[in-house]
């Protein structure tokens, strides 16, 4: 048998079993920073043994930035998870995941340092003109920000009794959660270490790879 995944260190203080500090809604800007600390206390170890990881592959080391003007989605969640790096090291993400999504004007970025060469980004644009259009979209991040709207949003639900977002979308009891029947938001910005998607209509999609540091923002 593997051994099991070797937690990463996670930001915080001696205090993580606290759960009245996880996720907030400010309705001028809103803000995803980090999942809770509780993400990683003794009850993740159950949760690995049940294979309750969030996204179903090793991510990579390196996170990548994504932008769009807005996005507009049906069926959302929210809550905390972990991933998992080939190091077998764990990373706290929070999950958004969402039904049915569209995008306008997309950007994602990835900085890769090299040796001799420095760095080389890799950028990809689309939605300019008809929008990015994604099905049970999973974003595994680190920080979220923009202008959001919810219809009929539900703050603090059980994360294993999500019923609003995908079908997959339900992280583990006592974990905190949040839901809504519908999500706007503009200027969106997030850092994120994955991705996953049923389904993912790229308009207009292009993709380049040049020397410097050239990000989303």
């Amino acid at each position: 048998m593997a051994d099991s995944p070797k937690l990463s260190e996670p930001p915080g203080d001696a205090n993580e079993g606290r759960a009245d500090d996880e996720g907030r809604v400010r309705w001028r800007r809103f803000a995803v920073l980090t999942v809770p600390a509780i993400a990683v206390t003794a009850g993740l170890g159950i949760a690995l043994a049940q294979g309750a990881l969030a996204a179903s592959f090793a991510v990579s080391g390196q996170q990548f930035k994504v932008s769009a003007t807005s996005l507009e989605g049906e069926g959302f969640a929210q809550y905390g998870s972990v991933d998992v790096n080939a190091r077998e090291e764990l990373i706290p993400v929070a999950v958004t995941a969402i039904k049915e999504a569209k995008l306008h004007s997309l950007c994602q970025s990835v900085v890769t340092t090299l040796p001799l060469i420095g760095d080389i980004s890799l950028n990809l644009t689309a939605g300019q003109k008809a929008p990015v259009e994604a099905s049970n979209l999973f974003v595994d991040a680190t920080q979220l920000s923009g202008d959001a709207v919810f219809t009929n949003i539900e703050i603090g639900r059980d994360a294993s009794t999500l019923d609003k977002g995908p079908t997959e979308a339900v992280g583990m009891q006592d974990l905190f959660a949040q839901q809504a029947d519908t999500v706007t938001i503009s200027d969106l910005h997030q850092t994120a270490w994955a991705t996953n998607a049923g389904t993912f209509k790229l308009s207009g999609l292009n993709m380049n790879i040049s020397k410097g540091k050239k990000e989303c923002f």
